[in-house]
């Protein structure tokens, strides 16, 4: 099959189209999150929790912030963004130091082997052959204002190829999770306010969004008054200029997030898109079952919001 390449901007120099990166980076970030985030309510990987402990949500939080524990609970609440702090500070009250974290990544680790030999096959022998050039694109990234990627770096390397690589692209979902939270702060926004923008941006009813991340209905009524008195919306509802604030940070998310793809290379992140697209269609019907069809809509296709 003929790998075609999106084209766009033209060299000012030479008169050849560009390989447009900001389309292969929304493609291929769909993708990125999929193969991660199917994990995150996958019964394989709450059992797992549950028998060291805890219950599917806060072995979530447990698994996922393993290699940033040392940092302690307030490290963590600013790394998540939008998860509710009190669930975040209700791990580390249960687990007390950053070794017992590591049991819920390798829990995970686990969890991940068998769901994909279960419901899609096809992702291993990928992720096992995208291992290391995934990770030497990994290394090429820079840390500076994204400690959470950063203290993925450093974790012992699993033995099977199949993990590595997924644990490859689970630090590209989590440079680029770094990027957009320093984006959202940079408009003066917090977590809770932005999953309420988030929320009328997808067209989701109410706050299920804020609900779905656990946070609290206080926080939930502070965060709209918040964005009302910031002209973001007015009567418990997100205005125009509320959703297309949104759309410009996700805008900007892609714009500020096309460097591992350019470090790929066109071709092979094309190929990438292309080889992972099929199974993701798997996992994402994981999700839609052990979860519900409103979870992780950054895995699903949407079209770009344009100002009315």
């Amino acid at each position: 099959m003929a790998i075609v390449i999106p084209m766009s901007t033209e060299d000012a120099a030479t008169g050849v189209s560009a390989p447009d990166f900001f389309d292969i980076t929304r493609r291929n970030a769909r993708s990125v999150q999929t193969l991660v985030g199917w994990i995150f309510w996958d019964p394989g990987a709450v059992s797992r929790y549950e028998q060291l402990g805890l219950p599917g949500p806060l072995g979530y939080i447990a698994a996922r912030a393993a290699p940033f524990a040392g940092a302690g609970y307030d490290a963590v609440m600013a790394s998540f963004g939008s998860i509710s702090p009190d669930g975040i500070k209700l791990t580390f009250l249960q687990l007390e130091t950053p070794a017992a974290f590591r049991a819920f990544w390798l829990a995970r680790d686990a969890a991940v082997l068998d769901g994909l030999a279960q419901y899609a096959p096809d992702a291993r022998s990928a992720l096992a052959e995208i291992a290391d050039e995934m990770w030497s694109v990994v290394r090429q990234l820079p840390t500076v204002g994204r400690p959470f990627f950063a203290s993925h770096l450093n974790v012992e390397e699993s033995s099977s190829p199949v993990l590595r690589g997924w644990h490859a692209v689970n630090a590209l979902r989590e440079w680029r999770g770094d990027t957009h939270w320093a984006l959202v702060a940079a408009h003066g926004l917090t977590g809770p306010e932005a999953s309420i923008l988030h929320n009328a941006w997808l067209g989701y009813d109410g706050d299920w969004l804020s609900e779905s991340r656990g946070n609290s209905p206080a926080m939930i009524h502070e965060a709209w008054a918040s964005l009302e008195a910031k002209g973001y919306a007015h009567e418990h509802v997100v205005n125009e200029r509320g959703l297309n604030l949104r759309q410009r940070i996700e805008d900007e998310t892609d714009r500020r997030t096309t460097l591992p793809w350019e470090l790929l290379g066109a071709e092979r992140s094309v190929r990438f898109a292309e080889t992972f697209e099929p199974p993701c269609v798997h996992l994402l019907a994981r999700v839609d079952v052990t979860a519900g069809e409103r979870y992780q809509p950054a895995s699903r296709v949407r079209e770009p919001r344009r100002p009315a």
